[in-house]
């Protein structure tokens, strides 16, 4: 009877544990509507048409903690931006967690960052978007280590969708959430075209899926 019901215990957590998970992927039956938008935003499969060039420096100034038909429409708006690569993460659902600087990060020291994820729907079967393969390009950090490449990161332009992650929040005098060098909760999300810089031809090098 005891190993009966710890086995109930156990299953009945698991159950728990799996309905959390989709609740926090915006897949829950329970998931509030910004989830499931978020979600909807993440796994987007085509690429902005007509992208505009953004500073990292904007993502500060776009509207934060706001109801969701505020930021929504925000969302469907492409965006390109250059700078460095500072650590690439892989995430558990499967993205690939870039934090994206202005400026070169082994010459400036601690820099604000915003993120970009490429999605398993860009990077999957794409053998030039693997984690490796774009690591050894950007010649970024990963995993928090210190970039060990012996020259300096490479500088690159992204392409994608803006896309406010409500979870996380720019730290600022009121709010206490997310790391305090993340720029914004707006992030490049997904990104769908990536150009790494070509010193010898002195232009910008489209990185093919």
């Amino acid at each position: 009877m005891t190993l009966r019901i710890a086995a109930t215990l156990v299953l009945a957590l698991g159950v728990a544990a799996l309905l959390a998970f989709f609740h926090l992927l915006g897949k829950g039956l329970f998931a509030p509507p910004e989830a499931r938008h978020m979600r909807e935003m993440k796994d987007r499969r085509v690429a902005p048409r007509d992208p505009v060039p953004m500073a990292l420096g904007e993502f500060h100034t776009l509207p934060y903690r706001r109801p969701l038909a505020e930021y929504a429409p925000l969302e469907r708006r492409g965006a390109v931006i250059e700078g460095y690569v500072k650590h690439m993460l892989p995430a558990a659902d499967g993205d690939m967690h870039l934090e994206f600087t202005a400026l070169q990060p082994e010459k400036a020291g601690p820099l604000p960052y915003v993120t970009a994820e490429i999605t398993p729907q860009w990077h999957r079967g794409a053998p030039r978007w693997s984690f490796p393969s774009l690591r050894a390009g950007f010649r970024s950090a990963s995993g928090g280590e210190v970039t060990r490449w012996g020259v300096p990161a490479k500088r690159v332009r992204l392409t994608g969708w803006l896309l406010y992650d409500y979870q996380f929040e720019t730290r600022r005098p009121d709010l206490s959430l997310a790391p305090a060098d993340r720029e914004s909760g707006w992030e490049l999300h997904p990104v769908t075209r990536i150009e790494i810089w070509d010193d010898a031809r002195a232009a910008y090098v489209e990185v093919p899926r």
